[in-house]
């Protein structure tokens, strides 16, 4: 099957290239000429780990193409899926679907048999209603269906998310356009993966709905590890002791700084602007949102508190600068609200990430960037583990205490413990836990 993928931006890329590895025909279509260029030249514009690979292996195979051009990409498409940005809108938090309609107008000039029109941005619901009108008034309705899918992609394990997913969302209208989508997850049939068929408002709310419950766990632990912090508990004690519980689950009860990235400080933020022009009480979401913008904040008071209760003057050594491992992705990541808050009390910042210091360049200023670790550390007051990449597991400790003005440890992804550092002499804070 031949299908055209509009944004080769996480989404899209990985997608395309997922949709390419089944046996498809992807073109994917942007219109920063630069990224396609990138593309062209085997350049990823962004780190995802197999992602060069697959990308180079189905370019190669002549199953996956880049181009400028819409109408290129849509030359015999029999779907055309929409992976464009969806940011906050700026004042009300409301998703920004600009460029989801531009696209849906820009490729209506260029359908000229049946094609399905697929949303794989995250859109609110009524998106996919309102794509359906504007193309009416544009099209013959026989020539299309607009379907809602909705992407599940972790990023750092995208590439396993969509070759081996939990499941797969479908929202349609009519006969026709289920039998394209299967067809193109025809693959995934074989393999018995649950594919989920329902209305496109119901796979809209099932997108929103399911990051905002985990957004939700991860709120909920971060509370439970500030009192366990006041009354003497272990948090990952209590996320272990709740997550045995097969009704509860041990993903995303892991307390730490809050959560950041493309998905859910958005797409909580959206749903809560959706119920609300529904006139429906969203006072769950509502506080876990407000329960995370603290949180960040109230991180870098714990790093003031480990310091003596003053920054002023002193060198801060921050490893891991994104919103989690495995990505170069700095969107919201708890970094950016932290790294400012210490430099406003007058701490001067070091910092290294494996990956993400390109980016964090364009967000964060009057930061000394490292290429590694321990030059980071050297001559710090502290040192803030923000992310919890994996290089950071196993520092030579002896080393980072010899390095240091001061042995203090704030670590906000509880990868270490107070028995792995006292024996070097750290003054050592954790995430939820008062010892």
């Amino acid at each position: 099957m031949k299908i055209a993928v509009i944004g080769t931006g996480y989404v899209g890329l990985v997608s395309g290239a997922c949709f390419s590895e089944f046996g498809h025909t992807v073109t994917c279509v942007d219109k920063d000429a630069g990224k396609i260029e990138r593309l062209l030249a085997g350049e990823i514009p962004i780190y995802e780990p197999g992602l060069d690979s697959l990308v180079a292996r189905n370019n190669q195979a002549g199953r996956l193409f880049f181009t400028t051009s819409l109408k290129d990409a849509m030359d015999g498409a029999q779907a055309v899926f929409i992976a464009v940005g969806t940011p906050s809108r700026r004042g009300d938090g409301h998703a920004d679907l600009q460029y989801v309609f531009a696209a849906v107008e820009e490729l209506a000039a260029y359908i000229k048999s049946y094609t399905v029109i697929v949303t794989k941005s995250t859109v609110p619901v009524g998106t996919g209603a309102e794509i359906k009108k504007r193309l009416s008034a544009l099209l013959d309705t026989s020539l299309f269906d607009v379907a809602s899918n909705p992407e599940f992609l972790r990023e750092g394990a995208a590439i396993e998310d969509f070759m081996r997913p939990d499941r797969v969302v479908v929202g349609i209208e009519g006969e026709k356009a289920k039998a394209v989508m299967s067809e193109l997850y025809r693959p995934l049939f074989l393999n018995e993966t649950p594919v989920v068929f329902t209305n496109r408002e119901t796979a809209e709310v099932i997108k929103y709905a399911a990051n905002a419950f985990l957004a939700t766990k991860i709120s909920f632990i971060n509370e439970m590890a500030d009192l366990c912090e006041q009354v003497g508990a272990d948090v990952q004690q209590v996320s272990k002791g709740i997550g045995l519980d097969k009704r509860i689950g041990n993903k995303f009860l892991h307390a730490g700084p809050g959560y950041g990235g493309s998905c859910f400080p958005k797409d909580t933020r959206a749903l809560v602007h959706s119920a609300d022009t529904y006139g429906v009480p969203m006072q769950i979401v509502r506080s876990v949102v407000d329960v995370n913008e603290k949180r960040k904040l109230a991180m870098a008071e714990k790093v003031v508190k480990a310091c003596g209760g003053s920054v002023t003057g002193k060198r801060i050594a921050i490893l891991g600068l994104t919103f989690k491992p495995n990505t170069d992705d700095m969107r919201e990541s708890p970094s950016l609200d932290i790294i400012p808050a210490l430099q406003k009390q007058g701490a001067t910042i070091h910092a290294y990430d494996p990956k993400g210091m390109e980016e964090a360049a364009h967000m964060l200023t009057d930061i000394t960037f490292h290429d590694e670790p321990y030059s980071t550390l050297a001559g710090a007051d502290a040192v803030v583990i923000i992310t919890e990449w994996n290089q950071f597991r196993a520092l030579d400790l002896a080393r980072v205490k010899d390095l240091m003005k001061t042995p203090v440890m704030v670590d906000l992804r509880n990868v270490y413990g107070l028995a792995d550092v006292a024996a070097y002499g750290f003054s050592y804070t954790g995430i939820g836990r008062a010892f």
